[in-house]
């Protein structure tokens, strides 16, 4: 697949459905069965279906009513007489899109948004009602609506992104980023490969659940790929780190054990913040650049303004670290260039003049702060990885304690702590943990690709009834 499939929406045609007038109940009932185009209602008042509808509905009182309609018009008289609700609610919407169509003679036209894709196959399906669909331009200032491909690699993962906010049109989709990030932060915290092989059968089991007693799991399908990917990365850092239901030496230490190298720990989820950081500046300055070309790309602090002043203080710091003076001065050079960059773009943005002034100078000094403290906020990474780590030792010592003492009662009670330890420590553990890094999401990445939200595609769809 394409990487703009993978990463951008589905591109949008603003179109008119053109339609004769003595056939358009027929072409908007062929347009509602098909559900392909968004269409732009206006706010009009009610008609004889939609108060006939009230009255029936509040005779019988009850849940949404799902719209129906047919080719032919009914009598709405004999609709309420019936207590038909469904067909109600179908000739209420009819009338809705009916009053929304503008009309010049014998002909009737109606604007909305459908996927470029599907003009061929909505177009076929108006043909033989002597509709045809004509493009049109797109209003300056409104943004279509967001349809994401179905088909794309991060699609698993989209409810991620989706719980934050719908991506805007002209906005790369970070769904893959965000996944990707999120199994890997949450495998740091909680970084065992025996509790992570219970987790991997947990997704597997709302991924594959059979009928029967086990069917109610299908519920939580959904998130499978959240909880299969989180288990895997536990099991990999479960191995890193030498833990399988704590330091029980099941599997090798293939890199450190978190108690004995704290500090290194620390630098390390540091390290990785850094990276998800550059990565989110880099996809947020691409999505500036989309949505108002290069100048506003320049000096966006969530764009190139931003990634530059986050690039000049590494340097910097890197150099300050090695006594590298050419680093230290490219690293200066930069900042400079980005604070100056960003200060124009904050002061245009304020209105300009000596208040806008102020105001720019407050809000970068606020960003500088923030770059500081949202790299140091993914030393949570290796805290609740020590937490857990601490945890898993603390239980694991009191099963080899109890075990040493022999008899029945000290293998019951060794075998007890195992169980109940571990279960309280998973559950603990993998709620800390998936909390931690979804608010590790939402504010330290999203904030920066995204500085706006879009509207979701809700294409017009009714049921026909025959």
């Amino acid at each position: 697949m394409p990487w703009r499939d993978a990463l951008e929406p589905a591109r949008m045609e603003r179109i008119a459905v053109v339609a004769p007038a003595d056939r358009l109940r027929r072409v908007l009932v062929a347009l509602g069965s098909g559900g392909l185009v968004e269409l732009e209602l206006l706010a009009t008042p009610g008609g004889p279906a939609e108060a006939a509808l009230q009255r029936v509905q509040a005779r019988s009182p009850g849940g949404a009513t799902t719209p129906v309609v047919s080719p032919e018009p009914p009598g709405v008289a004999m609709l309420e007489e019936n207590g038909d609700a469904e067909a109600l609610a179908g000739e209420a919407e009819l009338e809705k899109v009916t009053a929304s169509a503008f009309r010049e003679g014998s002909v009737a036209a109606i604007a909305g948004w459908t996927p470029a894709r599907t003009l061929d196959a909505l177009a076929s399906s108006l043909a033989p009602h002597g509709a045809g669909v004509a493009r049109l331009a797109s209003p300056r200032g409104v943004q279509p609506p967001t349809s994401l491909r179905s088909g794309s690699p991060g699609v698993a993962f989209q409810p991620l992104v989706d719980t934050y906010g719908t991506v805007p049109y002209a906005d790369l989709n970070p769904s893959v980023l965000a996944g990707v990030a999120y199994v890997v932060m949450f495998g740091m915290m909680f970084a065992d490969a025996g509790q992570g092989l219970l987790l991997l059968a947990l997704g597997v089991a709302f991924a594959v659940a059979p009928h029967g007693r086990l069917a109610s799991l299908r519920r939580y399908r959904w998130a499978s790929p959240f909880v299969i990917g989180a288990g895997l990365a536990s099991v990999g850092f479960g191995f890193a780190f030498g833990e399988a239901f704590g330091p029980t030496r099941l599997v090798p230490t293939l890199w450190m054990r978190p108690l004995d190298h704290a500090t290194t720990l620390l630098a390390v989820s540091v390290a990785i913040g850094a990276v998800l950081l550059a990565c989110s500046y880099a996809l947020g300055a691409l999505n500036r650049l989309r949505e108002g070309g290069v100048a506003r790309a320049l000096v966006a602090l969530s764009g190139i303004a931003g990634a530059a002043l986050y690039l000049g203080l590494a340097l910097a710091g890197a150099g300050w670290y090695w006594h590298r003076d050419a680093v230290i001065l490219l690293g200066a050079v930069l900042t400079a260039a980005a604070l100056a960059m960003g200060f124009f773009g904050l002061f245009i943005e304020a209105g300009g003049r000596a208040s806008g002034a102020l105001e720019a100078g407050v809000e970068l000094f606020d960003a500088v702060l923030r770059l500081g403290t949202n790299t140091v906020s993914f030393a949570r990474l290796a805290a609740f990885g020590l937490t857990h780590a601490a945890l898993s030792s603390l239980v694991w010592s009191g099963t080899a304690s109890l075990w040493r003492t022999g008899g029945v009662f000290g293998v019951v009670a060794a075998a007890l702590v195992f169980a109940v330890g571990n279960a309280l420590t998973f559950a603990l553990e993998a709620l800390v943990a998936g909390v931690q890094a979804l608010r590790l999401e939402y504010y330290e990445i999203f904030s920066r690709v995204f500085t706006a939200e879009g509207r979701e595609f809700h294409p017009w769809h009714v049921t026909v009834r025959q």
